[in-house]
């Protein structure tokens, strides 16, 4: 068996997430088809993790294992994407690994990005790929809360009540925000993240920079680790699974 990395990007406004369900269409099961066409035989497509529906990637990574020796990765990616283009989804490589390689197993690191507009007018260009806040947000604020959670804790009170990871402790490698005029970027790194970490906490940041929270409540609510007590999270579509290290 041949085991191969395939980098795609994609906007998740019209699907119901990376993986596979029956609920409607996937990005994983549309990568499935179109490849198993193309190889002539049923090839299953591994994921580096799940993205929620509405969430989009600039660069996921994921692995498929097939018999066929692929003498040219390009003319494959080439036909890939020739039937994509339908969609909102482009492989951007695809690269011969290792049998030892997963796409999920083997990350070191995975880097997401939130985005919010900060601005009175609705968006165009940006709609769909952002989060548009019109109140006035302390950008001061949001980095000091963002430092208390650079680290290892438990991070139950951004934890979703489905979430099936064994552990609630994560260690966050790097939490940044940024203002680029009426853009705010918010960065994330780590090994791996509990399902809608990132969006809780972007949405605790929120209630901080809008004032609704003080510090002191912010520290409070992260330590209790209660779910019930976390801000609402940040809608999907400002968020962007950036890169996968491995």
């Amino acid at each position: 068996m041949y085991t191969y990395q395939i980098k795609v990007e994609y906007l998740g406004t019209e699907f119901v997430g990376w993986q596979i369900q029956k609920n409607g269409i996937s990005i994983q099961e549309i990568l499935e088809n179109e490849l198993s066409k193309i190889l002539k035989v049923k090839t299953k497509i591994i994921g580096s993790g799940r993205t929620d529906a509405g969430v989009h990637a600039n660069e996921q990574s994921a692995h498929f294992r097939t018999k066929i020796l692929i003498q040219n990765q390009n003319i494959l990616m080439n036909s890939l994407n020739f039937f994509l283009a339908k969609y909102s989804i482009s492989v951007l490589s695809i690269i011969k690994k290792s049998h030892k390689f997963h796409a999920r197993h083997s990350a070191k690191e995975r880097v997401y990005k939130y985005y919010i507009i900060n601005r009175k007018s609705s968006l165009a260009l940006e709609k769909n790929k952002a989060w548009l806040i019109k109140d006035k947000i302390n950008i001061d604020q949001m980095k000091k809360g963002a430092q208390i959670l650079k680290g290892t804790h438990n991070f139950s009170t951004f934890r979703a009540s489905s979430c099936q990871a064994k552990s609630p402790i994560r260690t966050l490698k790097k939490v940044t925000v940024q203002k680029k005029n009426k853009k705010i970027i918010l960065t994330f790194r780590s090994r791996s993240f509990l399902q809608q970490q990132v969006r809780s906490m972007v949405g605790s940041l929120i209630y901080l920079g809008k004032g609704k929270w003080s510090l002191n409540d912010f520290k409070k609510i992260f330590k209790s680790k209660k779910r019930s007590l976390c801000a609402p999270p940040a809608p999907a579509h400002g968020l962007f699974l950036n890169k996968v290290l491995y």
